[in-house]
C-alpha cells in the first residue's frame, strides 16, 4: 500500500473506493426519496436494503439516520441515542445518512448530510466542511500526532463558531482505521456493528497498544503519535444549535517520504466534494 500512487491505485485500493462509492451512490439514492413524515427507521431500512439488494451481507456497521436536531446529537448521552428512532422527517430539515457496509471484503464507512428542502444554516455548515478536509490532509502529511491535528480542527470550528460534534461519538473519535474483512456466508452483528469488523478493530487496538498506537483517532493520550499507514474513515462533524452536518471518507496513509503521496483521500469525486467545486 505505501507505493500506491493517487493517479495509479492498486487493485485493494480500488476494491475500497468501489466500496465507498456505493455507498455514496445509496446516500444520493435514499436521500431522493425522502419526504415528509418519514422516519429515521425507515431510511436506515431504506439504506440496509438498496444495499443488500447490490450483494452487501455484512457491515461494519449498520446504516444510521439521523433528523433535525439530532444531526447535531442535541442532548445525547448514551450509545442507544445514535440508533434510529421514530423521529419525523419535516420540510427544511438537516438529515445524515451513515452507513459502513462491507462488500467483496472490502469496508467503507461514509456519512452523507442533506436537508428537506431549503437550510441556509446548513449550506454554511457544509460549505465551512472544505477547510476541515484540506487542514486533515496538509497535517498528515506533515506527520503531526492525531491527537494535534484534532485540536486543530477543534480550534478551527471554534473560529468557524461552531461545536464539535464527533467528540460525543464514543471516545470522542473523529476517525477510526478501516481494513479488509474475510467474506463468510454468515456474517452476525451485535449492537449494530458487524462482528468481524469488531474483531478487527480490537486485534488492532491490541497491537496497537504494544506498539504506542491506537486505531482510534480521539483527543486523548493513546492517539498522541503520528498516522499510522492504512486506511483511516475520517469524520469531521460541524454543529450550530440544532443543526449538524459532516462528511465521513477514507484517508489513505502511507509511508512514502514523498509529501503528495504520504497521505490522499481515497476519492476526490465525492458528492461534497463536486458541491464544493461547483461553489454551492
Amino acid at each position: 500500500m505505501a507505493s500506491a500512487v493517487k493517479s495509479e491505485l492498486t487493485a485493494e485500493l480500488r476494491g475500497f473506493r468501489e466500496v465507498q462509492r456505493l455507498s455514496y451512490e445509496c446516500a444520493e439514492a435514499v436521500a431522493a426519496q425522502l419526504k415528509p413524515g418519514v422516519t429515521e427507521r425507515e431510511a436506515a431500512r431504506m439504506q440496509r436494503e438498496w444495499l443488500r439488494e447490490r450483494g452487501v451481507r455484512d457491515w461494519f456497521h449498520l446504516p444510521f439516520a439521523w433528523f433535525g436536531d439530532r444531526t447535531a446529537f442535541v442532548n445525547f448521552r448514551i450509545p442507544l441515542q445514535f440508533f434510529p428512532t421514530n423521529r419525523r422527517l419535516e420540510p427544511g430539515m438537516p438529515f445524515i445518512l451513515d452507513m459502513a457496509p462491507v462488500h467483496k471484503g472490502y469496508t467503507a464507512d461514509i456519512g452523507y448530510s442533506g436537508c428537506l428542502g431549503l437550510n441556509p444554516v446548513h449550506d454554511k455548515l457544509l460549505a465551512d466542511l472544505k477547510d476541515h478536509r484540506e487542514l486533515i490532509l496538509r497535517e498528515v502529511r506533515e506527520r503531526r500526532t492525531l491527537r494535534e491535528i484534532y485540536e486543530d480542527v477543534d480550534r478551527l470550528m471554534v473560529r468557524q463558531g461552531y461545536a464539535n460534534r464527533h467528540r460525543a461519538y464514543p471516545f470522542g473519535v473523529i476517525a477510526h482505521k478501516i481494513d479488509r474483512v474475510k467474506e463468510r456466508r454468515w456474517s452476525p452483528t451485535l449492537f449494530g456493528f458487524g462482528t468481524q469488523s469488531l474483531k478487527g478493530l480490537a486485534s488492532d487496538a491490541v497491537h496497537g497498544h504494544r506498539d504506542g498506537w491506537s486505531p482510534l483517532w480521539s483527543p486523548y493520550k493513546f492517539s498522541d503519535h503520528p498516522p499510522r499507514p492504512g486506511l483511516w474513515a475520517v469524520e469531521p462533524h460541524l454543529g450550530f444549535r440544532g443543526t449538524g452536518a459532516k462528511f465521513e471518507e477514507i484517508l489513505v496513509v502511507t509511508d512514502s517520504r514523498d509529501p503528495g503521496q504520504s497521505a490522499f483521500w481515497l476519492d476526490d469525486d465525492l458528492p461534497h466534494v463536486r458541491r464544493w467545486a461547483e461553489g454551492l
